[in-house]
């Protein structure tokens, strides 16, 4: 997700840093030197910018080996930031989206290459190729040619709590002519497949006819599908569905100015709704690294997962403006830092975050900030992932 930065004035940051919460592994526990070393450089970071609250994990060969908090999740009420904290994740939360798609194609009630129109009780064609299908594929690769219009799409915050508009019936409105939010605009002048432009509203649509497909809402059918069997206890789309008080607070860095902003929620949820801990998430990533199980449970089969991670662009088939050496995609799924890393990112108001991995596997950090950058800033964050790789380097080494 994506949405434009505002600033307010308020009081002055102030917070202390945590200490370690949890280490996953003797590993981590026996290079005291490193450790020292990745707290230093986080702590650093986070005074320099204001960020208010880290969380973070490391994965080594599809294991959990270090978790650790630093800072607030609430800085007003003292509340420390640990392995544990609930935040939003911005779009990190499409790979579950992605999931549940993937599970309803095990299913044989989805098909990634049938015209979406076979699952909707409305017709979705973009009006410069009006016979051209548009494909679960697309909407997952971003190749779909429906374009997030801002003037619509930054209406679908609702500060304060859950958006209270139905999904199905916003994109009905969005992509049907005659709908209250229709315009020619809300679709690229590209062919769909030919041309790549990331598209929020494309992936709620994925996760609306995820929906139809299995008689669902999303955070239902998720919640017994996927958080349940891996134990992703403190994982939920939306804020009713969690306890007073366990979410983090999230703040907007100014200078030296770090202001608290309301949670909120998004129409489009399937794009970034997902509210969870490093831990829990940890646990998902895991079974997508390792064919789609964790620690017994199944989530998908081998070949689904395969197909998930899959580089979906190749020389023959990619979109006109995708340079295979800078940019590949999976279903929902995605590489970074010129094809050397996979996963997904996210970034929201009060939000960044990182789930990343090598494109062995073998080696896989996620990152969790409870605080927004400009973006001149927004470099604090890529230091923060370059030092928590080098360390799960290092422990890959041991």
């Amino acid at each position: 997700m994506r949405v434009s930065q505002w600033w307010v004035s308020v009081t002055v940051l102030a917070f202390l840093l945590a200490p370690a919460s949890v280490t996953g592994s003797d590993r981590a526990a026996a290079v005291p030197g490193d450790q020292t070393t990745i707290d230093r450089h986080i702590e650093e970071a986070m005074a320099q910018a204001g960020l208010v609250g880290v969380g973070a994990v490391i994965i080594i060969d599809k294991h959990l080996v270090w978790s650790k908090g630093y800072g607030f999740a609430d800085r007003q009420r003292g509340v420390r930031f640990t392995p544990d904290t609930v935040m939003n994740i911005g779009s990190i939360s499409k790979t579950v989206t992605g999931v549940a798609m993937m599970q309803a194609v095990e299913q044989g009630k989805l098909s990634l290459d049938q015209d979406i129109n076979a699952y909707l009780p409305f017709k979705v064609a973009n009006p410069s190729f009006p016979s051209e299908p548009i494909t679960l594929r697309q909407l997952a690769t971003h190749t779909s040619g429906i374009s997030d219009r801002w003037a619509v799409y930054q209406g679908l915050y609702h500060w304060g709590g859950d958006a209270p508009e139905d999904l199905c019936d916003f994109l009905r409105n969005y992509l049907v002519p005659g709908g209250r939010d229709y315009s020619p605009e809300n679709f690229l002048p590209f062919k769909p497949g030919k041309h790549r432009e990331y598209s929020n509203i494309a992936a709620g649509l994925a996760g609306c006819i995820v929906e139809r497909a299995v008689g669902q809402k999303l955070n239902d059918y998720t919640r017994e599908r996927i958080f349940a069997p891996l134990k992703m206890e403190r994982s939920a789309w939306f804020l009713s569905e969690l306890p007073a008080g366990v979410h983090s607070t999230l703040y907007v860095a100014q200078d030296e100015f770090s202001i608290p902003i309301p949670l909120y929620g998004v129409t489009t949820y399937p794009d970034g709704g997902v509210r969870t801990s490093v831990s829990d998430l940890s646990r998902l990533f895991i079974a997508l690294l390792d064919d789609g199980e964790y620690q017994g449970a199944r989530i998908l089969k081998p070949a689904s997962v395969a197909e998930m991670l899959r580089f979906q662009y190749t020389e023959t088939n990619k979109p006109d403006n995708v340079v295979l050496a800078e940019k590949n995609s999976g279903l929902f799924w995605s590489t970074k830092f010129n094809v050397t890393r996979i996963g997904h990112g996210g970034s929201d108001p009060g939000v960044r975050t990182e789930m990343l991995a090598s494109l062995s596997r073998d080696v896989a950090v996620i990152l969790f900030v409870n605080t927004s950058l400009s973006e001149q800033q927004a470099k604090v964050y890529a230091g923060l992932m370059d030092e928590l790789w080098r360390y799960a380097e290092g422990l890959k080494a041991r």
